[in-house]
């Protein structure tokens, strides 16, 4: 299996997707008209947050209740804490510390389908992703952040990236071809939709929700 890293960068040819223009303005409505924020959604278990049922919580209020409800929960460990019926699984991209996260936010969590699964499995093995198409991820808790223009740097807010961006409730679209991406932002101030990772197997579109900005105001639309 081929590996990626920043000195080993992959060139991969096609066309830009015709559906981008599509997806950016239906999800512009999204983040206009519909308040996805974590204060809407099933209220906190007041319990550990290392329990199953916290997990089951945090993990799954990534996704509006409609995915979360019915989705497959991994808890911190791998092991499967509740078995889905839509396809989707919801689980947290950072890993525990002793005695749980602090906050939802900190877990970093999302709810994906199988294609974004895929691409994440790949992500954290340093693989390229081998997906049977596009992939969707929801992130409403946000995550810890990314140097936007580099693989590898997340949750890395102090290491002194140049593009580091915190995100607060978001989407992403990870593309089966990422040169589907070609010609799209990678501006990630305006507010609009926006590449991470451009130029790399990991090329995937991201689509800022409501309190986008949230974890680092500075960074809003000026």
């Amino acid at each position: 299996m081929k590996r990626y890293t920043d000195n080993n960068k992959i060139i991969i040819g096609g066309k830009m997707i015709k559906k981008i223009s599509l997806i950016i303005a239906f999800f512009s409505l999204i983040s206009c008209g519909t308040d996805m924020s974590v204060s809407e959604k099933n209220s906190e278990p007041q319990v550990s947050h290392d329990s199953s049922e916290w997990q089951i919580w945090a993990y799954t209020s990534a996704a509006p209740d409609f995915i979360g409800d019915l989705a497959t929960v991994i808890g911190a460990d791998g092991t499967v804490l509740r078995e889905g019926s839509n396809g989707w699984r919801c689980e947290a991209f950072m890993p525990m510390p002793e005695g749980g996260f602090v906050d939802a936010h900190s877990a970093a969590p999302a709810c994906s389908d199988a294609n974004a699964v895929a691409w994440a499995n790949a992500y954290k093995a340093g693989t390229v992703p081998d997906m049977e198409g596009d992939g969707w991820m929801w992130m409403i808790h946000g995550d810890l952040g990314v140097d936007n223009f580099t693989v590898g740097t997340d949750g890395q807010k102090d290491a002194g990236h140049m593009h580091f961006i915190e995100s607060g409730p978001h989407m992403m679209l990870m593309p089966k071809d990422p040169a589907s991406l070609e010609g799209q932002s990678t501006d990630y101030t305006t507010g609009a939709p926006y590449v991470m990772f451009e130029g790399s197997p990991y090329a995937h579109l991201m689509i800022p929700l409501v309190d986008y900005y949230s974890y680092q105001p500075e960074s809003s639309p000026k």
